[in-house]
């Protein structure tokens, strides 16, 4: 009832723009594991991403953006509820049969049921990982959480396979024409595999689920939240044990000729993949008129993978950034994010604003003039995205925790960044981000009381949840 309360509250409250002030759509796009440095505007020099190096230049390319989590489905609990990880309750991928604790419950309030109370249409396409049918209750499924419609997977393994037998359409199994090998690994009662008869590539399937939202919710009067959550470049974990190839791709287009291993090969051709689907997206939204009253906001849930049999090295997908998935140093945690929005949000511009996913919920609740839930952890970047950056509020500090590989957490306050592995236990490494992007150099020694300060914030960041405990060995996720 309390849920159902504070959304009530938030229609009351929001002050739901007149049919003259003009409300934008909202669109989010997500890639699965796609590094600070894998595209071009953000230094990519092998793998071709023309039209989101034209959607940067087309609009803003911020330089300091954080993914929640350095892993999946506490990175996207952040970015549905506004919570940072010392307070959100998805906190970690369960590595049990037990989902309900990688699941929203009722009482949590996400982005979409936001939006929908100001009156938004609201879509997700794509993997959602924040609960699925073995879940007690089913509240974690997206249409419990505000969203008008699904397509796509629940299950993050499931989501490994780019050829499943299946994808959702809101609740239903809809089959496909592919068939499956399966692996005798359950997660939260499904079991991956990967696919003998490849048909139906789930990629395009999403896309073309989301383009056609997209015609659809542009022909009514409302206006529109989508989600477009992608797994591109997520590798295919069960196929990469398998086969020994998990970038599972149908072709490898313009790398096909190159003399590189398929693997490889198949990493890039994925990633252009979806750059010319987005590109896609940002032409449709042109046809139908609608581009100037339409926010495109492109992120990734983590960092760059190594998951697929590929060699990372080849394409440095951190760019000048230390580590990868599951660390969290900058590698890990900083993420590209570009916003066009044609008319608003000022041509070719660079940001160095530090934001991270938590800030979309304010966000969206200041563009659709509706009131936030209270008790976030979350700063709205609209000012910036306006361009208006004088005006523009800052976070104090951002925080992050990490359950995986005996656990970590790190907090960022302006140019400094503190880590401290294993969990609450370990010494404390100190970066000046300023000089020092690579985190090389460990400052801890020199500046005890900045260090001090930051482990005060951990401590004040962090609030014990009953599922979420440090763990040794991580998931396949």
């Amino acid at each position: 009832m309390s849920r159902l309360i504070a959304i009530m509250c938030l229609c009351l409250l929001s002050g739901v723009a007149s049919a003259a002030d003009k409300r934008p759509n909202i669109i989010f796009i997500l890639a699965d594991d796609l590094g600070y440095g894998d595209l071009g505007c953000y230094g990519q020099k092998l793998i071709h991403t023309p039209r989101l190096d034209q959607m940067a230049a087309e609009g803003i390319r911020f330089t300091d953006f954080y993914a929640g989590n350095t892993v999946c489905a506490p990175s996207r609990s952040v970015l549905m509820t506004g919570q940072h990880m010392g307070h959100t309750h998805v906190r970690g991928n369960a590595s049990g049969p037990d989902m309900s604790i990688q699941s929203l419950r009722e009482e949590d309030i996400t982005v979409a049921e936001v939006l929908k109370s100001a009156g938004y249409r609201t879509a997700l396409c794509g993997k959602w990982g924040l609960g699925d049918d073995t879940t007690g209750g089913h509240s974690g499924l997206p249409r419990r959480q505000g969203f008008d419609f699904f397509y796509g997977y629940l299950n993050q393994v499931h989501a490994h396979n780019y050829y499943p037998e299946f994808l959702w359409r809101n609740e239903t199994q809809e089959p496909l024409r592919n068939r499956v090998r399966r692996l005798d690994r359950s997660y939260g009662g499904f079991t991956g595999g990967w696919a003998t008869e490849k048909v139906d590539y789930s990629h395009d399937l999403i896309m073309r689920e989301s383009l056609q939202y997209i015609r659809q919710a542009a022909a009514a009067d409302d206006p529109f939240f989508l989600y477009v959550a992608l797994t591109i470049p997520h590798a295919n974990n069960e196929a990469s044990g398998g086969t020994g190839n998990g970038q599972e791709v149908p072709d490898y287009g313009a790398y096909a000729g190159l003399d590189w291993p398929d693997q490889d090969k198949g990493q890039a051709a994925m990633v252009s993949r979806m750059d010319t689907d987005i590109g896609r997206l940002l032409d449709q939204l042109q046809e139908l008129n609608i581009d100037q009253n339409t926010v495109v906001m492109f992120s990734s849930d983590n960092g760059p993978h190594n998951e697929g049999s590929h060699h990372p090295e080849r394409f440095q997908p951190s760019g000048p950034l230390r580590g990868m998935k599951r660390s969290l140093t900058e590698g890990g945690i900083r993420v590209p994010m570009i916003v066009r929005w044609p008319g608003t949000a000022p041509a070719g511009t660079t940001s160095g604003h530090i934001g991270y996913f938590g800030d979309l919920m304010a966000t969206a609740a200041e563009l659709a003039a509706v009131s936030a839930p209270e008790n976030l952890d979350s700063v709205s970047f609209a000012e910036e995205i306006r361009g208006n950056t004088s005006a523009q509020p800052k976070h104090s500090h951002l925080y992050w925790e990490f359950y995986e590989q005996g656990g970590r957490q790190a907090v960022r306050r302006g140019q400094w960044k503190a880590i401290r592995e294993p969990w609450m236990t370990g010494k404390t490494q100190l970066y000046d981000l300023s000089a020092d992007l690579a985190e090389q150099n460990n400052l801890a020694q020199t500046h005890p009381q900045i260090v001090a300060e930051l482990e005060q914030l951990m401590a004040e960041s962090h609030q014990p949840h009953p599922s979420w405990t440090p763990r040794g060995k991580p998931p396949a996720n």
